[in-house]
Order: C-alpha cells, then structure tokens, then sequence
C-alpha cells in the first residue's frame, strides 16, 4: 500500500508538471501566433522594394501569372476602344502608288481609293534662350538702385547666377521627380538629350528653390485639407538620411496633404487636421486616429475583410465561425449600400436594416470564441463599432480609406526607386511639391503650367486652386 501511494504522488508530480509545461507551451505558441499575425500584416502595409529568395533553381524560375492580363474576351468585354482620330492636322503628306507593282513587278497600277492614316508625333526638342537685357538705373531723387523685371523672368540675380533655366523646365523637373520616380540623375539625363544641359546637382538646386516658393500654396492647403468636411488618412514607411520616418497623407474635399515626419503618432496627424477636428475621418485602425475625439469616423472595410480572410486561410475547424460572421456582417452593409445608391430600396426598409446591422454587431460581440486571434478580431470589432457603418449614415462618405492609399502611391514609386530623402530640408520640399501636384491632379489642373506660374511671381504667393475654407476667409476678409 505505501509503494502504491509513493507511486501515485509520483506520478501526480509528473502530471502537474506536464500541465505545467504544457501551459507555458501553450501560451508561447500564442504569443507566436500573434507575433507572426503582426509580421503579415506589417509585410503588407510595407512593400518590399526587391523580392528575396533563397537562390535555389525553383526560386529562380519566372512567376505563372494568376490569369492572362486584361478584360475576358466575349460578350461581356464592353467598349473596345481605339486611338480616335485627331480633329487638327498640321500637314498632309501625300503618298503615291509605286509605279512597279511590288508582286509581278508589273506597270499597270489602277487607283481604287485613298486611305487616311494619322500620326501623333512630338516635335524635335530644342530649348528656347532668352537673353534678358535689363535697363539698370537709379533714382535722381532717394538714389535707390532700380532694376526691372519681365513677367517671364524667375529671378533677379545676375553675375555668376545670371545663366538659369526657365519655369516650365522646373516645373518638369519637378514632376518628374517628385510624381513619376525619376531621380536627379535621370532628370538631368533627360534634359541633356533635349539640348538643355544641367547637372543632377542642379536638378536637386532648382527643384528646392520650387518647394521653397511653393511653401505659402502648401499652408493653405493644410488648413483646407483640415476645413473639409471628410479626409482620408494613411501613412506608410519612409527614409529620411537611411534613418526611419513616415510618409502620411490627407486626402480632403479636391486637396491632398503630404507630411514626412519621424514619428507615426497622433501629434503629425493634429499638426495637420487640428486636434479638434471635426469632420469624418476615414482611415484605417491605426489607434492613434480614434484620438480625434470630436471628429466622425468611418473604420476601413476592406482591412477588416482582408483580416476575415487572413484568418479564415488558417482557420480550424470550428475557428472560422466568426471571420465567417464578421465577413458576412460587412458585406451586408456594402450590399445595402449599393441598393440604397441604386434607388430600388425604400427608406423605410433602409432604417430597419441598418439597425439590424447594429444588432448583429452586439450579437457578435456577445460570443465568447476559444481562438485567441477570433478574441483579437472581436476586440477590435469593438473598439471600431461607432465607425463601422458610417458611410451609411452620412452621404459623400466612402466605406474604406481608398482615396489615403491611392494617395500614396507616387510615394511607393519613390520609395522604390531612390529610398527616400537625404536630408530634414529634402523631405520638406518633397512634401511640399508633391501636395502641390497631387491637389493640381485632383482639380483636373495642369501641374506644369501652374507650378510655372508660380515660379514666375516675384514673391511666394498661393496657386490659383479651389481651397476649401479659402473663399470664406476671403470674403470675410472684404466685408466692411
């Protein structure tokens, strides 16, 4: 009897001890769970400027593309569309028949019709010079020294920086810079094959003297961006001198904001919309956004979605219950949506299924499920239920944070291509500029004619763009 008891505390002892470990087991296997979940998702906000592979023969084979680029062809293809026809031509170049037929090299060639075929060609380049020749003089009265300016001019030095290029060249350099990717290398080699020669330093040199002029234009449109009665707001990795910074943008009603600072924390974002902003917010469920405690927000749908599906790629058996439910939840408020927007539901029906879709989020959030990454889901679900289904409630409100991330686009192809910026005083003139361009592209403006504008102006001033707020302040402004 005392033998048996000795073997059964031994062998509790083993037990407790096996519980023991299998619990800290357990807990480290969530804890990589969770870690690995932050590493996707990390992995797709930020994209990656190379793919990595392991040097192996299959990973050097070409990718299979998913399906054969472009529309299917059929019934269901739509419009195929064409070059259409210029409405001005500059010449006709007539083009006879050979007097050989190219066949049997006979001479009996019957003119049966004539055929039109169209050509868009650029002109050759070559660069236009001025030379401005400047009456200097004097005041006989105060003795002030007096020099004139042309409209067309960009500066009033002379001597060793006498020698300039013009607006309309800046104004490309820039676009190509700052909207298509090109580095100054690139830039200055485009411009050399054109005959306007220019060195990447001065690229880089007239390109900042453009930010530092367009700086009044990038004010004003941070207090419209932020007196805009919906914004869109994202941020996404950036360099500045190889140390990490953020790139963030605010899309507003027909004006975007660019900001590059160090940090990702609500204080960037307040410097641009104001703590106390009161508009809809649309954006992601990036936490420091929910601090706009006076604004109206809208959670991106299409994260939440893309998180159902990431879960549910993995789920287990009864683990995918609630992405199911979840996912369903939110395409039912999609779908009412665009049954609402296409008139063939009443407003009464409207009423009662958006409370029903209320009522189905508290019953989600009622389940208590076993899987830890469906407890974070809910949780999260929680925390964004005041601002799921906003773009129901309020018109002109988009379901998702699409217009940030498009926003931020040019900024990946930068990214991509040269990493960012090498100093504090790059990454200002690139938020700068590239505000300017992006709200010129909103307003359906010609980029280049409105930075060349500007440029021409003796002193900074505002681009002549449609600025939210702008027209009231100016008439506020002119009453008596």
């Amino acid at each position: 009897m005392a033998l048996l008891s000795h073997q059964v505390a031994l062998d509790r002892e083993q037990i407790t001890r096996l519980e023991t470990e299998n619990q800290r087991l357990e807990e480290q296997v969530e804890r990589l769970k969770a870690r690995n979940e932050e590493l996707a998702r990390a992995a797709k906000r930020q994209a990656a400027p190379f793919s990595r592979t392991d040097g192996s023969a299959k990973e050097q084979q070409p990718r299979t593309p998913a399906r054969r680029a472009g529309r299917k062809p059929g019934e269901a293809y739509g419009t195929k569309a064409h070059r259409p026809q210029p409405e001005h031509i500059d010449r006709i170049v007539e083009v006879a028949l050979p007097e050989q037929c190219p066949q049997c090299e006979g001479s009996q060639i019957e003119l049966e019709r004539v055929a039109h075929q169209y050509q868009s060609e650029l002109p050759p380049m070559c660069p236009e010079l001025t030379r401005y020749d400047l009456s200097i003089g004097h005041c006989r009265e105060c003795g002030v020294r007096v020099q004139p300016r042309h409209p067309e001019q960009t500066s009033d030095a002379l001597g060793a920086a006498a020698s300039q290029i013009g607006p309309r060249a800046v104004a490309l350099a820039a676009l190509m810079n700052k909207q298509l990717g090109a580095s100054p290398g690139r830039v200055a080699e485009m411009f050399n094959q054109l005959g306007l020669e220019i060195t990447p330093g001065g690229v880089s040199q007239a390109i900042a003297r453009a930010g530092r002029r367009l700086e009044p234009t990038y004010e004003a449109l941070i207090e419209g961006v932020a007196q805009s009665p919906a914004v869109a707001a994202d941020e996404t990795g950036w360099r500045v001198g190889g140390r990490k910074a953020w790139l963030w943008d605010f899309v507003g009603e027909d004006v975007t904001v660019y900001r590059i600072a160090p940090s990702r924390g609500f204080e960037v974002a307040a410097g641009v919309l104001g703590e106390g902003f009161r508009g809809v917010l649309e954006r992601d469920g990036w936490a420091p956004y929910r601090r706009f405690s006076e604004a109206t927000h809208q959670s991106c749908l299409a994260h939440l979605l893309r998180r159902c599906r990431e879960l549910l790629a993995e789920a287990v058996a009864g683990g995918a219950r609630i992405p199911h439910a979840v996912r369903r939840l939110l395409r039912s408020a999609l779908a009412l949506r665009e049954e609402r927007d296409s008139g063939t539901l009443g407003s009464e029906e409207f009423t009662t299924r958006r409370g029903g879709l209320d009522e189905e989020v508290e019953r989600l959030l009622a389940r208590r499920p076993k899987v830890e990454a469906n407890r974070r889901l809910l949780k999260h679900l929680g925390r964004e239920r005041g601002a799921l289904f906003t773009f129901l409630d309020v018109a002109g409100v988009a379901a998702t944070n699409w217009r940030a991330e498009q926003g931020l686009r040019p900024g990946v192809i930068n990214r991509k291509s040269w990493g960012g910026n090498l100093t504090q005083r790059g990454a200002r003139t690139q938020q700068v500029i590239t505000s300017v361009l992006r709200s010129a592209s909103q307003q359906r403006r010609d980029p280049l004619a409105l930075l060349a504008d500007l440029l021409r102006n003796p002193a900074p001033s505002v681009a002549d763009l449609v600025i939210p707020g702008q027209a009231q302040a100016l008439a506020t402004a002119r009453a008596p």
